[in-house]
Formats: C-alpha cells, sequence, structure tokens
C-alpha cells in the first residue's frame, strides 16, 4: 500500500546528524528542559519574529496552557471553526469555556470570517481560527473583529508550520500562536511535543509555570500546573529538521503543484488566495464521489484520508452544546466530500501521476 507519508524516507536523508544529535544528549544525561529545548525555543522565535517561545509536551498542550494562560476560564465563549482535529475543541472545554461554532469557508476550509461577527455574544473571550491543511485563515479580518470587541486571539498552527499570510508567519497574529510536532506534521519529532509562540514575557512565564507543575522552579509552586514539558530529545531532533523545513515546505508546494496540474479538470483542488503561502500539510480534494474514490484507491494500493468525516458540532462527545445536522451546512458539505492524498517532501513524481491516474479513471469512467 502506497502510504500517506512516508517518515522513513525522510529519516534516512538525514539519519547521521539524528544520530550524532542523540548520541550527544544521551552522553550528557539531561533530557527534560535543557539546552537543546532552550535552542529550539530561541529559533522558532526568531524564524517567526516573536519575542517568547515556550516549548510543551503537546499542540493540545499548547492550546490549553495558551488559553489558560490568557485568561480563558469557566462561563466565557470562544468562538472557532467546527471541521478541525478534535483537540482545538479538547482545549476550549479544558479552561471550562464553552465552544461557539462558526461555519467554515469551502474554498480554503478555514473559518468564514463573514460568520464570526454574528455568533459574538457578551460572554465571548477569544477566537481559535485553525490554519487548515496548511492554508493560512484570514488573520486580517479576525484581528479586526478581535479589536472591535477586544477578544484574544489563539491561532492553532498544528498544521501550518513555515505558512505566511503577505510575508508574516502563521502563529504571530495573534497572542498566541500554538504547534503541534507530531511526527507527521511538516515539523515533526519522534513522538509528541508542542509549542507556543508570542509576544508577551508575562504570559510567556505563566506557560512556563504552567508547563512545571505551576513552579518557576526550585520547587517553589505559585499554584497549580501541568505536567507538560517538551523533552531534549523531541527538541534535539526538530533543531535537525527545523533547518530544513522550508526547504521540506518548498517540496511539498511543488507535490501539489503536480497533483493540481494533473486533477483541476476533474475535482476541486485546494486553491492559495492572494498573498496566502500554502504549506500543504495535507493535499486534500473535495468530489460528490468521494467514498467511491476512496474505495477504488484502496483496491488500488493507494491510502487516502478524510480529514475529518464527522464535523465537531456533530461528534458524540458534543452533544451538550446542542447542534444538530444542518447547522453548519459548509462544515458538513466538506465532511461528506474531502479526501486526502498521500502527500510528504519526498513523494515521487511517478506516485503523484499514478494516483492522478486512478482517480482520473474512476470518476470519468
Amino acid at each position: 500500500m502506497k502510504p500517506m507519508i512516508d517518515l522513513k524516507k525522510q529519516y534516512l536523508s538525514i539519519k547521521d546528524e539524528i544520530l550524532e544529535t542523540l548520541n550527544g544528549i544521551l552522553e550528557s544525561s539531561q533530557y527534560v528542559l535543557g539546552k537543546n529545548v532552550l535552542e529550539l525555543e530561541k529559533r522558532v522565535m526568531d524564524y517567526h519574529g516573536v519575542s517568547n517561545a515556550v516549548g510543551v509536551a503537546s499542540g493540545t498542550d499548547a492550546l490549553h496552557l495558551a488559553l489558560k494562560a490568557l485568561g480563558i476560564k469557566e462561563g466565557d465563549e470562544v468562538i472557532t471553526t467546527p471541521f478541525t482535529f478534535f483537540a482545538t475543541v479538547e482545549a476550549i472545554l479544558y479552561v471550562g469555556a464553552k465552544p461557539v461554532f462558526a461555519d467554515i469557508d469551502l474554498e480554503t476550509y478555514n473559518i468564514d470570517t463573514n460568520m464570526v461577527e454574528e455568533k459574538i455574544t457578551d460572554k465571548t473571550r477569544a477566537i481559535v481560527p485553525v490554519h487548515m491543511f496548511g492554508h493560512p485563515a484570514d488573520m486580517g479580518r479576525i484581528k479586526e473583529i478581535a479589536g472591535k470587541y477586544n477578544l484574544k486571539i489563539v491561532e492553532d498552527c498544528a498544521q501550518s508550520f513555515g505558512a505566511s499570510l503577505k510575508g508574516q508567519k502563521t502563529g504571530s497574529f495573534g497572542d498566541a500562536g500554538c504547534f503541534s510536532f507530531y511526527p507527521s506534521k511538516n515539523l515533526g519529532a519522534y513522538g509528541d511535543g508542542g509549542m507556543i509562540i508570542l509576544n508577551n514575557a508575562p504570559v510567556a512565564e505563566e506557560i512556563k509555570k504552567l508547563r512545571n507543575h505551576g513552579s518557576a522552579g526550585g520547587y517553589r509552586h505559585e499554584g497549580l500546573g501541568y505536567n507538560s514539558r517538551l523533552d531534549e530529545i523531541q527538541a534535539g531532533i526538530l533543531l535537525v529538521k527545523l533547518k530544513r523545513i522550508d526547504e521540506y515546505n518548498r517540496l511539498r508546494r511543488e507535490k501539489a503543484a503536480a497533483y493540481c496540474g494533473l486533477l483541476s479538470e476533474t475535482v476541486d483542488c485546494p486553491i492559495e488566495l492572494p498573498g496566502a503561502y500554502h504549506v500543504y500539510h495535507q493535499y486534500t480534494i473535495r468530489t460528490s464521489k468521494r467514498d467511491a474514490l476512496q474505495q477504488r484507491l484502496k483496491e488500488k494500493g493507494v491510502s487516502s484520508v478524510v480529514y475529518y468525516p464527522i464535523p465537531l458540532h456533530l461528534q458524540e462527545a458534543l452533544n451538550f452544546l446542542g447542534y444538530k445536522k444542518g447547522d453548519l451546512p459548509q462544515a458538513e458539505k466538506a465532511a461528506l466530500e474531502v479526501l486526502s492524498l498521500p502527500m510528504y517532501p519526498e513523494l515521487g513524481e511517478g506516485d503523484i501521476q499514478e494516483t492522478a491516474e486512478i482517480i482520473l479513471q474512476c470518476l470519468k469512467g
């Protein structure tokens, strides 16, 4: 079966440097919040042009701790998208706030900013946009709305490391930008990991306490915190990959362009709005014949995945929010029609052509 992502190919290309890095960490015997974490925080900070970065244990923790440090709490409402991974809404619920969903723009799969303002109430305290599949959300409009109503912005950048809008990197627009380093991400570790970037030193210090059991050190605990520390091994691996992230993203864009050239007349291919730099964490097409197409690809030995088959407002775990089918029609339509195809920097041209031929034969037949 041709995989969605081949992590071994990437590993083999950087194996010597990875093993040298790991050996250095093992020899140092320092495994948590050491020099590699500090160096990674500095380099991610510099890459995004921000003044603070805090490494944490996962992308989910990044969202959770950012919201908590920014003062989002029980009784507050947070507007977000229904078309994203479940962690986005989990983080909102972890701080006791209520998720409020605004529908998506089917062109980009990002939150439709025309729908956001009508969801604002006197309890709204924040907006959590997600840069879906690697295409930046409309941060200009989101910042306008947040400024008008004095709302916090926490960007979910789990899928968008290196993406930008008018030259500005995602994660640097709002009050905090939250990244996941899950292995399959554009910048992926060999386990879980995450990071929060921001331009607010007091909030950054609060996040550092929260990630470390509410302590700034010395076994003095100023509040209740969590165990969410990025470890040295993951930070070391990420440092090796970070120096290559722009090249990895360039190659993803190259693969996406090849797919689009072959498929654009048959399915709805991803688009890139003016000023946006899409990094194609996923290459996601849309067709009303999605299920038949996915079955055909499977029969021919090509992997594909539906991200996401059930929008969040219709998830059983969130029934208590009171949404019903038909409330957010664009997200519901996307869930029925999207299909993500194999996408990674080392993906071969022949593999792209083979996948495209299967799709064309299936949908034209």
